[in-house]
């Protein structure tokens, strides 16, 4: 019965994508000319399994790559090649060429052969690169088995080729070269020679034939036994060691036995040797003139140049054939959550059985039973709700793992030296949240490695460590999500940006404006200090974006800074974007939802506290500071029951670190609500950031507290000196 593997084929790619992270956070570990012995076996872990899942799922480019890079971080692994700042830049490109290879398997669209053909000729070039301190260790390695036969001559000499049908009779070469490693210590050599070009191998053919050095007093008849299987199916040469000529010991030149590679091809399990009888393999030096041993390396490696030629002729216009991100989401949960859940239904089932056993047989006497079984209902109600949302909640984690890459490469671009710390991984948020929050959390690291952190020469002149920290951290508030980014570079200063607004005519020479008015005009598009242009910064895009992805979200962003000491960008977010606590609120006939995250306290009004600024905006003295006072009627065109301050109340709210007070008819019940897109079933309008249904079935406006305080700033109504 054949099995449909395509099936599979969406669990594989998810899979792969948390290889990809493993492979990079690995290779970033990595300090140069040093190798941590459980990163490297996880990094070769890791490309192994894509290659050989590929391999599987018919997806023969990936696995040919994969295979090129798995070769190179054998090589390291086993301690036969050195790690380098090179050699990890190479693999850490050779990571991005995969996934997007990746990416082009997932949308079912072509890959880009001039990357490829790149990437595999820089890994080509490694592989055949100048390896000496490898050339050393494999040089004395040979000396000290050419001085083990010569000095010890108890054991035997076995040449084991296997004919080329062998495999198909089920026998296994790698079972018997394991099971010999049982009677005693032995060295391995493997010949390749018989190795065809990669396109013409047969997977079902054997091509390799080995010599074993067995040591130690051994029956040749217990050799003889593990060999009675393949008997007449392979040519097997017995020979004690004393008797074996010196010449004999120049195949000990030949190719290492890659046993890992062997296991790939010969999909078996190899049983583990044990610690006190171990097998030592011989491996040799590589031949400069000849290039790698391996076969499929040097198939890449005398094709590259042709292929690349080819390129242009071959490259056509890609046709897009991405397929919506939506239909192949997915969410791991784990399975405590899954559990909450199911009790929650369960318990959700035996309330609704009990007030249907009410209905039909309701009186007066029943009355109590009902008002139980409707607060039963409401709390499993919550709970339940609490439940899912908990399964869509994920950590974020999964948005700060990309910026090692990020700060590793662009400190590199710019002569930086730069230290991410990360904290608060495990804090959760919503999966949707988490997905939008990731480019603005990109812009915020680019800024402060370009425009916070100083060049190493700037930072010890100012007695600074020449390394510089950029710190993300992560943790709930409340119900919301604090998210800080911050560095110890140079600072925002004050008079550049005062200056460079003015030049700009963003603001009048004559306004008093506080510092902290004068910070937040970093988030004004187009404006920029960078003095020259990058593919970094200096076009003043970025900022602007940042600020208005996150009020998208239901957030805020402020900034503090100090001159010398370095810049705080601190983020606060919903946990989700489905559910919302808000402050119900009453102008006139209307009802409106205030969130209540934006505010900070309500108060009714004393008109000895209210003051008028140039003849038409009002502020409100609010103990020692003075917030500039909205209307909501006019703001909204909505008549308001009240038109004196002093019989409404006042909303004290926060919007992007300023205060601002919203005049209100009254103040209602708090709820939580669900919020629905206005934007999707309507068209998108200034101040209102959704809608939701109360209880009586009416439709309530979800007010966005940073569109409103924009809308009053565009028409002018507040003064700078507000600070707005």
């Amino acid at each position: 019965m054949s099995i449909d593997l395509s099936q599979f084929k969406q669990t594989f790619l998810e899979e792969s994508e948390e290889g990809l992270e493993v492979l990079e956070s690995g290779l970033l570990a990595l300090d140069s000319g040093t190798a941590d012995d459980d990163v490297i076996h996880a990094v070769f872990r890791a490309a192994h399994s894509i290659k050989g899942g590929s391999g599987t799922f018919g997806l023969n480019e990936i696995s040919d790559f994969t295979h090129i890079m798995e070769t190179l971080l054998d090589e390291m692994r086993d301690g036969r090649r050195e790690v380098s700042q090179k050699l990890i830049n190479v693999l850490l490109g050779s990571v991005d060429v995969l996934r997007a290879m990746l990416d082009a398997a997932r949308d079912e669209s072509d890959i880009d052969v001039a990357q490829v053909e790149k990437a595999k000729a820089q890994l080509a070039a490694e592989l055949n690169s100048d390896n000496s301190e490898a050339e050393t260790v494999a040089t004395q390695q040979e000396k000290k088995v050419v001085t083990e036969i010569d000095n010890d001559k108890i054991g035997w000499k076995i040449v084991f080729t296997p004919f080329e049908d062998m495999l198909k009779t089920g026998n296994d070469p790698l079972r018997m070269l394991t099971e010999l490693s049982y009677l005693g210590k032995y060295e391995v050599v493997v010949d390749d020679s018989k190795l065809p070009e990669f396109y013409a191998l047969d997977p079902e053919c054997s091509y390799l034939s080995w010599s074993i050095y067995l040591y130690g007093e051994i029956e040749k008849e217990e050799i003889e036994e593990i060999f009675e299987w393949v008997d007449g199916e392979c040519d097997l040469s017995i020979q004690k060691l004393s008797e074996v000529l010196p010449t004999d010991n120049a195949d000990l030149h030949l190719k290492q036995a890659n046993i890992h590679q062997q296991e790939q091809a010969a999909s078996t399990t190899v049983s583990k040797v044990p610690e006190d009888n171990p097998v030592s393999i011989t491996p040799t030096k590589r031949n400069k003139n000849k290039g790698t041993s391996d076969p499929v390396i040097a198939n890449v490696q005398a094709t590259v140049d042709k292929k690349t030629e080819k390129v242009k002729e071959q490259t056509k216009p890609v046709v897009n054939k991405r397929k919506s991100a939506d239909s192949s989401s997915s969410i791991r949960v784990g399975t405590d959550k899954v559990d909450s859940l199911i009790n929650m239904v369960g318990e959700l089932v035996i309330t609704q059985s009990m007030l249907s056993q009410l209905g039909e047989d309701f009186d007066e006497t029943s009355l109590e039973k009902l008002r139980d079984g409707l607060a039963q209902l409401e709390r499993n109600t919550r709970e339940l709700q609490e439940s899912v949302m908990r399964i869509r909640m994920l950590p974020i984690s999964f948005a700060f793992q990309r910026f090692p890459r990020v700060v590793h490469d662009l400190s590199q671009k710019m002569g930086k030296k730069i230290e991410l710390r990360l904290s608060g991984e495990t804090t959760e948020l919503d999966k949707t949240v988490l997905e939008k929050i990731n480019d603005p959390l990109v812009h915020l690291i680019r800024n402060s490695l370009d425009h916070g952190i100083e060049l190493p020469a700037e930072r010890i002149r100012a007695n600074k460590p020449e390394i510089g920290i950029i710190h993300l951290n992560a943790y709930h508030m409340g119900g919301n999500i604090v998210i800080k980014i911050n560095d110890d570079g140079a600072g925002l200063n004050r008079d550049k940006l005062l200056q460079k607004a003015i030049s700009k005519g963003l603001v009048d020479a004559n306004d008093n404006l506080t510092d902290e008015a004068i910070y937040e005009l970093i988030f004004h598009p187009g404006f920029s200090t960078a003095e020259t242009l990058s593919d970094v910064s200096g076009r003043g895009v970025g900022m602007d974006v940042v600020r208005r992805n996150i009020r998208e979200l239901g957030g805020n962003i402020d900034v503090k800074t100090e001159i010398g000491k370095g810049t705080e960008f601190t983020i606060r977010l919903p946990l989700t974007l489905a559910i919302l606590d808000g402050q119900l609120i009453r102008l006139g006939k209307e009802i409106f939802i205030i969130p209540l995250v934006s505010i900070i306290e309500s108060l009714p009004i004393n008109l000895q506290y209210v003051n008028s600024i140039a003849g038409f905006s009002e502020v409100y003295q609010l103990r020692d500071e003075y917030i500039p006072l909205i209307r909501l009627s006019s703001i909204l065109n909505i008549p308001s029951e009240f038109t004196r301050l002093d019989e409404g109340l006042l909303v004290v709210v926060e919007a992007d670190g300023n205060k601002a007070g919203l005049f209100v008819d009254d103040l209602l019940s708090q709820q939580q609500v669900v919020i629905k897109s206005l934007e999707s079933n309507y068209k998108r309008v200034e101040g209102i950031s959704g809608a939701t249904i109360l209880g009586d079935g009416t439709v309530a406006l979800i007010l966005d507290v940073s569109g409103l305080v924009d809308l009053v700033r565009d028409k002018k109504q507040l003064s700078s000196v507000v600070g707005l």
